[in-house]
């Protein structure tokens, strides 16, 4: 057992698997939501994605108010929203009004990545570069428009001002790790992906941390792949959807997420090409026993208090058992079942 509780929660994309339609991925986002909050997951996170087959978050405040409604207590936020390709007025009005539908439920995660590839980020603003460069003063923005101080200023977001709506800073490198310090904001780490700099992101966040009135103490999140099945074999076969998405994102194919297929030998070795296991370092494929070693390590090495559980697989359904094997596995982890 950890000498710590550690909090566990969902990042989804909305994958759309081959075969489904929009409104039956965002049906069964609702239906996933639902369970996770059954099963004592903290948050569920939406992600801002756009011009990808196999996504669909992309509308993401509105995707969000549709999880918030068919839940009760769970959190529902962003992980993250784009900020560059946004306006942070329109974000905190969109927040704000959330944050007023389902008081106390909303996150709002900020993260300074375009989310897309580089037409489609030129496509939804073509100073998007000069937008990134700003991110630290458009994160600000968006904290004096949920101030009450802001209602005696020309611009303001009145359904946002004394909203209860914490941020979170999301980030893939280590250039976040100082902002959130700096601000004293919780600070979430893309390592679901962009495994690289993960250990040495938290290290400059905790060394540079300020307290501030949302935090008196440092807060990190970290992304990871799970999949959870029965057996080792199961696990293995699930995750051949995830590992077919990997490869046609690497090689520019581009499709709705595809059925299992046999692990075969060529595949196995194509999945052992260094940038598939650069970007795959953490994830947790296998049995509850496999998987719950696996965590444990990842958890002794990174003490972060909040793993986001990412489990991108074909079949809605495998997709809950997973998830539901991984709240077993984190209850057991801390301590809460014999």
């Amino acid at each position: 057992m950890l000498n710590k509780k550690t909090a566990y929660s969902i990042l989804d994309l909305a994958i759309i698997s081959k075969g489904k339609s929009l409104r039956d991925t965002f049906d069964d986002t609702v239906t996933l939501a639902q369970e996770a909050e059954g099963e004592g997951y903290t948050r569920y996170w939406l992600a801002e994605h756009h011009n990808s087959d196999s996504i669909g978050s992309s509308a993401t405040s509105i995707l969000i108010g549709k999880v918030a409604e068919g839940t009760k207590r769970i959190r529902v936020g962003s992980g993250g929203i784009m900020l560059p390709n946004h306006s942070p007025l329109i974000i905190a009005e969109q927040f704000g009004t959330l944050g007023t539908l389902y008081p106390s439920r909303i996150d709002l995660g900020l993260g300074r990545a375009p989310g897309t590839d580089r037409a489609t980020a030129f496509a939804i603003r073509p100073d998007f570069y000069q937008a990134a460069m700003s991110f630290p003063n458009e994160v600000q923005k968006i904290q004096d428009f949920f101030s009450c101080d802001n209602a005696i200023e020309k611009v303001r977001a009145n359904v946002a001002e004394g909203v209860d709506v914490p941020l979170y800073i999301l980030g893939s490198s280590t250039d976040s790790a100082h902002l959130a310090a700096k601000k004293g904001l919780p600070y979430a780490f893309a390592s679901h992906f962009a495994t690289a700099h993960l250990l040495k992101a938290l290290e400059i966040y905790h060394l540079e941390f300020q307290p501030s009135s949302v935090l008196d103490q440092p807060f990190t999140l970290a992304g990871v792949n799970i999949i959870v099945a029965d057996t080792d074999e199961e696990a293995e076969c699930i995750s051949t959807s995830l590992y077919l998405a990997i490869i046609g994102l690497i090689t520019g194919k581009r499709d709705k997420m595809q059925p299992p297929i046999e692990m075969t030998d060529q595949l196995r070795e194509v999945c052992q090409q260094p940038a598939v296991q650069q970007m795959l370092k953490y994830s947790f494929i296998g049995s509850k026993e496999t998987v719950k070693k696996e965590v444990r390590s990842f958890l002794e090495t990174t003490r972060v208090n909040e793993l986001i559980a990412v489990t991108n697989i074909y079949d809605a359904q495998d997709r809950i058992k997973s998830y539901k094997l991984f709240a077993e596995i984190m209850r057991e982890l801390n301590g809460e079942v014999a």
